[in-house]
């Protein structure tokens, strides 16, 4: 994979929130053409289409689909998982973003708590972010130990083999963003009442650590890269861009068949009975616009 250049770490004992705004004084303007609005939402509409389809297969014939979902921070997880599930069922597409984990849960087998989100006949779930905290940010922000992490490690494939085996589609994505994207939308959130919600402490203390996330990312690749689920990476400098190859790539790995198509008649309503309804007791909203 290439190499990005690492942020700058000469903080001259300034607030990581300052340096980041000024980090990224020269990254105000994204480099390079993107994809027009209207282009994206020509593709997306025919990508959800096809999303459907997959829907209607899944239910039809029981398949189960699991969707890992891993990246940098400000990668665009949400924003990709948004586009994959604004146009079909909640009750088939199941998103799993599970928070730090309770006492109770620490003290459990690390992989346990994960196992009952995984689909049945007729789920497709996805993971905000998964067991692979293990291999990334725990690791990186000390939440776990080296030899916990390394344990993980080894166990994950053959963890995975089992849930294949057990006839899930597993998929697993990684989005990456370059250093400089990252800083530019980091920045965003900082000034944005509606994106402030994302900029956590811990994002904050993270962005620093460009080059040890790159470290543990290789080697989770290295560790957990099988033939029965390998690693997809995603360019995601480009949201929208990424956005449509995530989902392109997605319905390829699913094998779908589109089920045949019935006309739909709305059926007559019934005939009135002589009675006029009463007029609503309930309160209206104002109507401003």
């Amino acid at each position: 994979m290439a190499k990005h250049k690492h942020p700058k770490d000469d903080r001259n004992g300034k607030s990581v929130l300052t340096a980041l705004a000024e980090d990224a004084a020269d990254a105000d303007t994204i480099p390079g053409p993107r994809m027009k609005n209207k282009e994206y939402r020509r593709e997306l509409r025919r990508l959800h289409g096809e999303l459907v389809a997959m829907q209607q297969w899944v239910k039809a014939t029981g398949a189960k689909i699991c969707i890992v979902f891993e990246g940098r921070d400000t990668a665009g997880k949400g924003g990709t998982i948004k586009a994959i599930t604004e146009r079909v069922s909640p009750r088939v597409f199941r998103v799993v973003a599970l928070p730090a984990p309770t006492e109770r849960e620490r003290s459990q087998m690390y992989l346990q708590r994960y196992v009952p989100h995984l689909p049945g006949a007729g789920d497709v779930v996805i993971f905000d972010r998964s067991w692979y905290n293990r291999a990334g940010v725990e690791r990186v922000m000390g939440f776990c130990t080296k030899e916990q992490s390394k344990q993980f490690l080894q166990a994950v494939p053959d963890v995975e083999r089992a849930i294949v085996d057990s006839g899930v589609i597993l998929i697993k994505y990684w989005l990456e963003v370059s250093p400089e994207e990252q800083t530019r939308r980091l920045k965003s959130r900082i000034h944005d009442p509606r994106k402030i919600w994302k900029l956590s402490d811990l994002d904050l203390k993270s962005y620093s650590r460009w080059n040890d996330y790159s470290q543990a990312r290789d080697e989770m690749f290295q560790a957990t890269e099988t033939w029965w689920a390998p690693w997809y990476v995603a360019d995601t400098d480009d949201k929208k861009r990424g956005r449509l190859n995530v989902l392109t790539h997605l319905l390829s790995r699913v094998p779908y068949q589109p089920l045949p198509h019935h006309d739909v008649k709305l059926p007559h309503r019934s005939e009135p009975n002589g009675r006029e309804s009463s007029p609503a007791t309930v309160r209206h909203i104002p109507t401003p616009f």
